[in-house]
């Protein structure tokens, strides 16, 4: 076949075919060719004539019952032991609550007890603090806290805050009320100093410290353990 009979324009021009019969012609036209190259017809065309009636069709259309038996998942049943096997996790519900053991109180030691409470990094120079701890020690603390309440220094208000807390926790560890309790001790340390610089007249600079202090109370019960 010469190359001018393999590329004729059909009747019309090939503007006059429309997409189906362009895509028809095409294929026609390749077919051909392999024809004309080969000397006999495609094989794939006689291999489906050469194959058995006798193979399995394959249909689109919906499964028996049969086949949907046997194509089917397991059945829910085999599922139900591991169901129950896990514990079902319930969620608490508002009524519902749980039952907490009662914390039981520290029992009183045979000898002067003793409460302590502690105050660190305080914002306040130790020798302050010392002239009103110097106030208080050895007072009854109704009588301690009506001294904080008005003394005329800073740094009382913070000694008052930590001899609240002192009480706070003789009377949660051992049911003590402020009435009972009288101050054993109490001294203020030194704790970390900031250093600070401030700028001075001449590019000279000043040093700062602020100083800080560890204050602590201790608290005990009038009479022997009471």
């Amino acid at each position: 076949m010469t190359p001018d009979k393999v590329n004729q324009a059909p009747e019309g021009g090939w503007e006059s075919l429309k997409v189906d019969e362009l895509k028809a012609e095409l294929v026609a036209r390749l077919d051909d060719d392999d024809v004309a190259q080969a000397g006999s017809a495609p094989a794939p065309a006689a291999e489906k004539e050469a194959e058995p009636d006798d193979a399995p069709q394959t249909t689109s259309g919906e499964p028996d019952d049969g086949d949907r038996a046997s194509s089917a998942p397991a059945p829910e049943e085999e599922a139900e032991p591991d169901e129950e096997a896990k514990p079902k996790s319930r969620r608490r519900g508002s009524a519902e609550t749980t039952t907490t053991r009662k914390r039981e109180r520290t029992p009183r030691p045979e000898g002067d007890l003793i409460v302590r409470a502690r105050a660190r990094y305080v914002r306040s120079a130790p020798r302050k603090a010392r002239l009103v701890m110097n106030h208080i020690r050895g007072k009854r603390v109704e009588h301690a806290q009506a001294i904080l309440s008005h003394a005329p220094r800073a740094v009382s208000g913070d000694i008052l805050k930590l001899l609240n807390s002192a009480i706070a926790n003789a009377e949660s560890a051992y049911e003590l009320g402020a009435d009972e309790l009288t101050i054993h001790r109490a001294y203020v340390d030194e704790g970390p100093t900031i250093k600070r610089f401030r700028p001075r007249a001449l590019g000279r600079a000043t040093k700062i410290n602020k100083r800080t202090s560890y204050m602590t109370i201790e608290l005990t019960a009038e009479g022997n353990g009471r």
